[in-house]
């Protein structure tokens, strides 16, 4: 039952996302705001896993499972966050982002061998034209501001670290048992981002009610309950697949804006909306792969 609605369920936390860092990563900067969030959930997973009794990772599969958090969670969201902190758009990184599918359908082919037909390059084309009627206009309206040379590259670096993390977790970490993985993750993750926040940031938290309940929401909800059905995904589906899920962000997080902070909503973003629905079904589908 969790395999049938774990894409759905997926998209909609993973939207949240953009929600929660919008509403919560003002009150401390990026390298910081990560610190806190990784730091939090190891003290919730480190304690369930002893509970439930998750089996421990040998040596090899502990450094898989860095590797994974390094890419997954440290370089993608440290990426995402230091652009948009620095004044990048939500929708043009959106739209960077937006190319994960098809960078992950072109490396999974070359480094999985995974069959990509043709079927499923139209899917990807169709899904890839969707998605920029979703964020178009909010790309117009921004008019680029912000979207310099270092939010850009840092953004790409984040789209590069996300699609490298879910094809290497693929190839070398699907058979680990989530909660001692997810431990080891993000073990990894939060080696990477402690010296980065005490060399280059203040560390200054603003310790608002909006800023903590973004902080657990992203925690609870992104970090334990989005990572793990992304990590289920992988592993029980291929990955150019599960990375087209990837398509209905942007629209899914555009609706939520509409209802929670007024945020304009076109129909021609609602049609973009159905487009990429209907590109991410087709390629969801057996026949194309």
């Amino acid at each position: 039952m969790l395999v049938r609605i774990a894409p759905a369920l997926f998209v909609l936390l993973w939207s949240t996302g953009f929600i929660g860092t919008k509403m919560g990563a003002a009150g401390a900067e990026p390298f910081t705001f990560l610190v806190l969030r990784f730091g939090l959930v190891l003290a919730l997973l480190i304690p369930f896993g002893w509970a439930v009794g998750s089996p421990r990772l040998d040596a090899r599969q502990r450094m898989h499972a860095v590797v994974v958090g390094l890419l997954v969670h440290a370089v993608y969201l440290g990426g995402v966050m230091w652009g948009m902190r620095h004044g990048m758009p939500a929708s043009i990184a959106a739209l960077i982002t937006c190319l994960q599918p098809i960078l992950t359908a072109v490396l999974s082919g070359l480094l999985l061998r995974e069959v990509i037909s043709g079927r499923h390059w139209f899917g990807l084309a169709l899904g890839l034209a969707g998605a920029a009627l979703v964020v178009g206009p909010k790309v117009v309206a921004s008019g680029g501001g912000g979207a310099t040379a270092a939010t850009i590259g840092t953004t790409v670096i984040a789209l590069v670290a996300i699609t490298c993390g879910t094809i290497y977790q693929r190839r070398f970490a699907t058979g680990f048992d989530l909660v001692s993985g997810a431990v080891w993750q993000y073990a990894g993750a939060m080696a990477a981002v402690v010296p980065l926040a005490l060399l280059f940031e203040t560390r200054h938290i603003d310790w608002s009610p909006q800023f903590v309940g973004a902080l657990l929401w992203l925690v609870l909800v992104l970090s334990l309950g989005a990572i793990s059905l992304l990590m289920l995904l992988i592993r029980e589906n291929a990955v150019s697949r599960t990375s087209a899920l990837f398509y209905l962000i942007p629209g899914v997080t555009a609706v939520m804006a509409f209802f929670i902070f007024g945020e304009q909503l076109s129909w021609l973003q609602l049609a973009g909306l159905v487009v990429v629905s209907i590109a991410v079904l087709l390629m969801q589908t057996k026949k194309a792969l």
